[in-house]
């Protein structure tokens, strides 16, 4: 009998650690709620449009290729990467653009275009990214920081490289033209975090897309995650959909198993919770108490913003829009201003920025023939402010101002074509995926609630419980939840010397 691990959420991060878990040698069963896998990486189609719900890119694809590699597979055997060339677009209300690439000529070029007077100061920006990148996203980032005695010994470094100073702070250091500033300082609100307040460590990003460039999965990152439930499922894994964990159960201080929202009760000798950390806490483990991970801890801690997410497809669109590419970020006429709303005040402002996701221009597939698809997403304040927006009321107003910003800056006639809708708000997060305060991303990545400071993956609430995914070490993003897998495997003991139940 081989020890029994059960994984809360099929998620990339539960995906990820059933694949570790069983190349381990446990006996692995995952248990998720929705009725496909992925959590929000999964998909929906509609009037045959295939939307993904939410990642859609793949930055550090080595990573995967590592994951599949611990498994005895091949990760380019089982998904088709390609790699994005240009990476993206950004435009801005004056009508000037900035077109990230992976070629260092091509984007010293656009800089020289924008401000030839910042092109020292951006070769600077990208040294200082690498330099974060080995510390941050190589060392940390690779390793389990539940010690405090591992975080006391990167302090000077951190020091060294003004981790208190933050993203926006340190590009504005480094170039002067605001666009410039905004082009490398809003990566963190890819996971989830304020670039005026998160630290500087996250310019490693830059790095990231000039190393290993931006490549989108054929099928969307639904594919990657169905491929790694083939992968679990042949090593002997059992994948439960519709089976909603109600709560963690303790014996002795440990974590024995869990109850399913039906009252069934399925035991283990260890569980690993991708559910969202908050969640795991708060509600799974509601009826222990805690000694960090307290309701009032909870409470205090700053959270990611919410997201409205517009999901469309359009027909005969296929040879309009040319300057409408894979991915395009349409940045509004305030950026401190909007980020300061989104994160601070809370408020639902009348302006906005958007990401806007075209993946049938890489993969036809997604949409009927002559058609496309494509997702537009604007970040949002969380629920948990003082006067929380009401979607109920707000949803289908705000999804017409999304429109009509589409339609005057990229997307001309949009409304003409629409041939499937829907829209995701921050109470469809809180609802679908149990996110506290219907966060896209789940704590939001300050120093202060980074590393250490972060919920732990091994927790130390009850042992034999681990953290997976946004919520822990390393954070959010693809490239972090994957990571998070990879310290898991490094944390939990192998299986000959675990007594099973």
């Amino acid at each position: 009998m081989k020890p029994h691990a059960i994984i809360i959420g099929a998620g990339l991060g539960g995906l990820a650690s059933a694949m570790r878990l069983g190349a381990k040698g446990y006996r692995v069963t995952v248990l998720d709620r929705l009725d496909s896998p992925g959590g929000r990486g999964s998909s929906i189609t509609q009037n045959g449009h295939r939307f993904d719900l939410g990642p859609t890119i793949v930055t550090v694809p080595q990573v995967f290729r590592e994951l599949w590699a611990a498994c005895g597979r091949d990760f380019d055997a089982d998904v088709d990467l390609r790699a994005l060339d240009p990476f993206y677009e950004i435009r801005w209300p004056d009508g000037s653009h900035f077109t990230a690439r992976q070629d260092d000529a091509a984007m010293k070029a656009e800089v020289a275009r924008l401000s030839p007077g910042d092109l020292k100061g951006y070769e600077k920006f990208l040294a200082d990214s690498e330099r974060r990148y080995w510390v941050g996203f190589e060392d940390l980032g690779r390793r389990s920081m539940h010690k405090l005695w591992d975080l006391i010994k990167v302090l000077p470094t951190f020091a060294m490289l003004r981790a208190d100073r933050s993203v926006a702070a340190h590009a504005a250091m480094r170039v002067k033209d605001e666009r410039l500033r905004m082009a490398l300082s809003f990566h963190p609100l890819f996971i989830g975090g304020d670039p005026f307040n998160v630290t500087s460590m996250y310019a490693l990003v830059s790095h990231l897309e000039k190393a290993f460039g931006v490549h989108y999965a054929m099928g969307g990152v639904d594919a990657i995650a169905r491929a790694m439930v083939r992968v679990i499922e042949d090593q002997g894994g059992i994948m439960r959909q519709n089976a909603e964990v109600d709560e963690i159960l303790l014996k002795a201080g440990r974590a024995r198993g869990v109850r399913l929202t039906g009252g069934e009760i399925v035991t283990a000798d260890i569980v690993v919770s991708n559910a969202d950390a908050g969640h795991t806490y708060d509600h799974l483990l509601r009826n222990h108490r805690k000694r960090r991970w307290t309701p009032a801890r909870l409470k205090r801690s700053r959270w990611s913003m919410g997201l409205f997410v517009w999901y469309f497809g359009t027909k005969g669109t296929s040879e309009m829009w040319p300057d409408a590419g894979h991915h395009t970020i349409l940045s509004g006429p305030r950026y401190e201003g909007l980020v300061r709303d989104i994160f601070r005040t809370g408020v639902l402002a009348d302006d906005m920025s958007l990401y806007v996701h075209r993946p049938s221009v890489t993969d036809p597939g997604v949409a009927p023939e002559g058609g496309d698809t494509f997702y537009a997403l604007s970040p949002v304040p969380h629920l948990g402010h003082a006067n929380p927006v009401d979607w109920s009321e707000m949803e289908e107003t705000y999804r017409q101002k999304v429109q009509s910003v589409l339609e005057e800056q990229l997307l001309p006639g949009l409304g003409d074509h629409l041939s499937a809708s829907c829209v995701f708000t921050p109470d469809t997060f809180r609802d679908r995926y149990l996110s506290p305060y219907g966060t896209g991303f789940s704590i939001e990545p300050r120093i202060l609630q980074s590393a250490w400071f972060r919920p732990h993956n091994v927790s130390e609430e009850a042992k034999g419980l681990y953290l997976v995914g946004a919520g822990t070490h390393p954070g959010a993003g693809l490239p972090g939840v994957i990571s998070s897998a990879e310290v898991l495997d490094q944390l939990v003991p192998d299986p000959q010397t675990v007594m099973p139940s």
